[in-house]
């Protein structure tokens, strides 16, 4: 019996991920934001927010901040 025969790589790491928003388990490389490309194939380079909760977040702020906008500096300073 070989150790290195009964392990593989999925049980060493986790496939899967509990989204910090949700609370669901996703699947890490489908799911998840790669953050850190560098650390590419570690779980540790994936976000901890699922891709849908980012799109929910992301589209929110814009919508609250559409009808007031941060003002541009040519509108604030006179025109001489």
């Amino acid at each position: 019996m070989n150790f290195e025969d009964e392990f593989e790589l999925g049980h060493l790491l986790s496939n899967e991920r509990e989204c910090r928003v949700c609370h669901k388990n996703k699947d890490l490389l489908i799911d998840f934001y790669l953050i850190r490309k560098n650390k590419k194939g570690f779980p540790s380079a994936y976000s901890y927010e699922c891709k849908m909760c980012t799109k929910f977040r992301v589209t929110e702020y814009k919508k609250r901040n559409k009808y007031n906008p941060v003002p541009r500096i040519k509108d604030v300073y006179p025109d001489w």
